[in-house]
């Protein structure tokens, strides 16, 4: 597939991308996280990013009528993408632990890698659970 055929999926992407991360970014001004603190925050903006992207992978694979080709990308790889945040989890994680803060940094670390992996699970089996509320002829 060529560059202009990718077009409208780098679009997508882009213009989900920007919504995520403002919605992160206003998240951080609602609830910021003071120096040294916990950073409360991005690990739930990443949990609830994961249960986000959990629930749209059941929607977008299991569902009777697919969704429009453009609308995964948008949604997972854009807006889900935007939100979470991989840099400053590890930024915030070398904080902690540069800031003598060895057991909360350590934490974090594996805290938030086991709360994304619970909320996908929840994510999943929450949106399974409404897509069997569905009527079956409006299901796969």
């Amino acid at each position: 597939m060529g560059f202009r055929a990718q077009l409208p999926v780098v679009g997508v992407v882009a213009a989900g991308g920007a919504l995520g991360a403002s919605a992160r970014y206003a998240a951080t001004l609602a609830w910021p996280t003071p120096a040294g603190a916990f950073p409360w925050t991005i690990l739930t903006v990443n949990a609830a990013g994961c249960a986000l992207l959990g629930a749209i992978m059941v929607f977008a694979t299991e569902t009777l009528t697919p969704p429009h080709p453009l609308l995964r990308p948008f949604l997972g790889t854009g807006v889900c993408g935007g939100f979470t945040t991989f840099s400053t989890y590890a930024l915030d994680t070398q904080r902690l632990l540069a800031g003598g803060e060895a057991v909360r940094g350590l934490l974090y670390l594996a805290g938030t890698a086991l709360t994304g992996l619970a909320a996908v699970w929840a994510g999943v089996t929450l949106a399974r659970a409404a897509a069997r509320a569905v009527p079956e002829r409006r299901r796969r």
